[in-house]
């Protein structure tokens, strides 16, 4: 398979922002990415640098400022939306679940695209949702209402739910906040062996930039308003977190992988 094949997300000379009536505000401009099928990548940069806006434009939830967005090669707005939810899928941050549904059945909405339209399951469907709880390890869990589920175990069914979905592409807006460094380890492991073992392309957000430099296959660093894609090993010679925050108060270890207060 050639990289272009390979390539199912992809974004050229990209600008996002938004819109104060006729008014525009760009946050992050000019942005060329890649994603890759079995490749797990993280979006980090500074509280405001516009991790959540590129990630909601990259999933076609809005509209470009400039350039576009091509999923499978194809712009991201000329999708009609059963074909786009059958390529990609979305976690969102605070998005509105209600917490008093089961496991299995916050799972078998991922099969919504699928459906009829009476919303009946087939045999093939089920097998996706038992897939896809499987592989986030809540099999005890499937008949249990996710209000009575620990926050790590709610994002696991989240995920649960966009794998049910089977979309090549998998976005995830801070999927890990609120969470504790031993399930924040978890919940990311488990999405880069989803990338590698199932062949998907996953893009997560994270705030939590130590932490996935040790995990990611691919980093997407967005600090002054652009954005650079590469290995974390290459980013980390390339100096890019030593200009991350203000220098005279955040320094980078580029030995140990580490931020320091000066």
């Amino acid at each position: 398979m050639s990289d272009l094949q390979n390539i199912s997300l992809s974004s050229s000379q990209l600008s996002v922002g938004y819109k104060n009536g006729k008014e525009k505000t760009i946050i992050v401009e000019n942005v060329n990415l890649s994603l890759k099928k079995g490749t797990f990548t993280t979006m980090v940069g500074i509280n405001g640098s516009g991790k959540s806006t590129l990630l909601r434009t990259l999933a076609g939830l809005q509209n470009p400022m400039f350039g576009e967005v091509l999923l499978q090669n194809l712009p991201i707005e000329t999708l009609d939306p059963e074909k786009k939810a059958k390529q990609l899928s979305v976690v969102l941050t605070g998005q509105y679940i209600s917490k008093n549904l089961t496991v299995l059945e916050l799972v078998a909405l991922g099969r919504q695209p699928y459906t009829n339209w009476l919303g009946k399951l087939s045999e093939k469907d089920k097998v996706h949702i038992l897939n896809a709880i499987a592989a986030t390890e809540l099999e005890a869990f499937k008949n249990t209402a996710c209000h009575a589920l620990s926050d790590g175990q709610f994002q696991r069914a989240l995920i649960a739910r966009a794998l049910a979905q089977n979309t090549e592409v998998i976005l995830l807006d801070e999927p890990t906040t609120h969470l504790d460094l031993h399930h924040k380890a978890s919940i990311f492991s488990l999405l880069k062996t989803i990338a590698h073992e199932q062949q998907k392309i996953i893009l997560s957000t994270s705030h939590d930039i130590e932490l996935v430099l040790e995990i990611s296959d691919e980093m997407l660093v967005i600090n002054n308003g652009k954005a650079t894609q590469d290995t974390p090993k290459n980013l980390i010679e390339s100096g890019v977190f030593e200009h991350l925050f203000p220098a005279n108060i955040i320094g980078f270890n580029k030995e140990n992988q580490r931020f320091f207060i000066r």
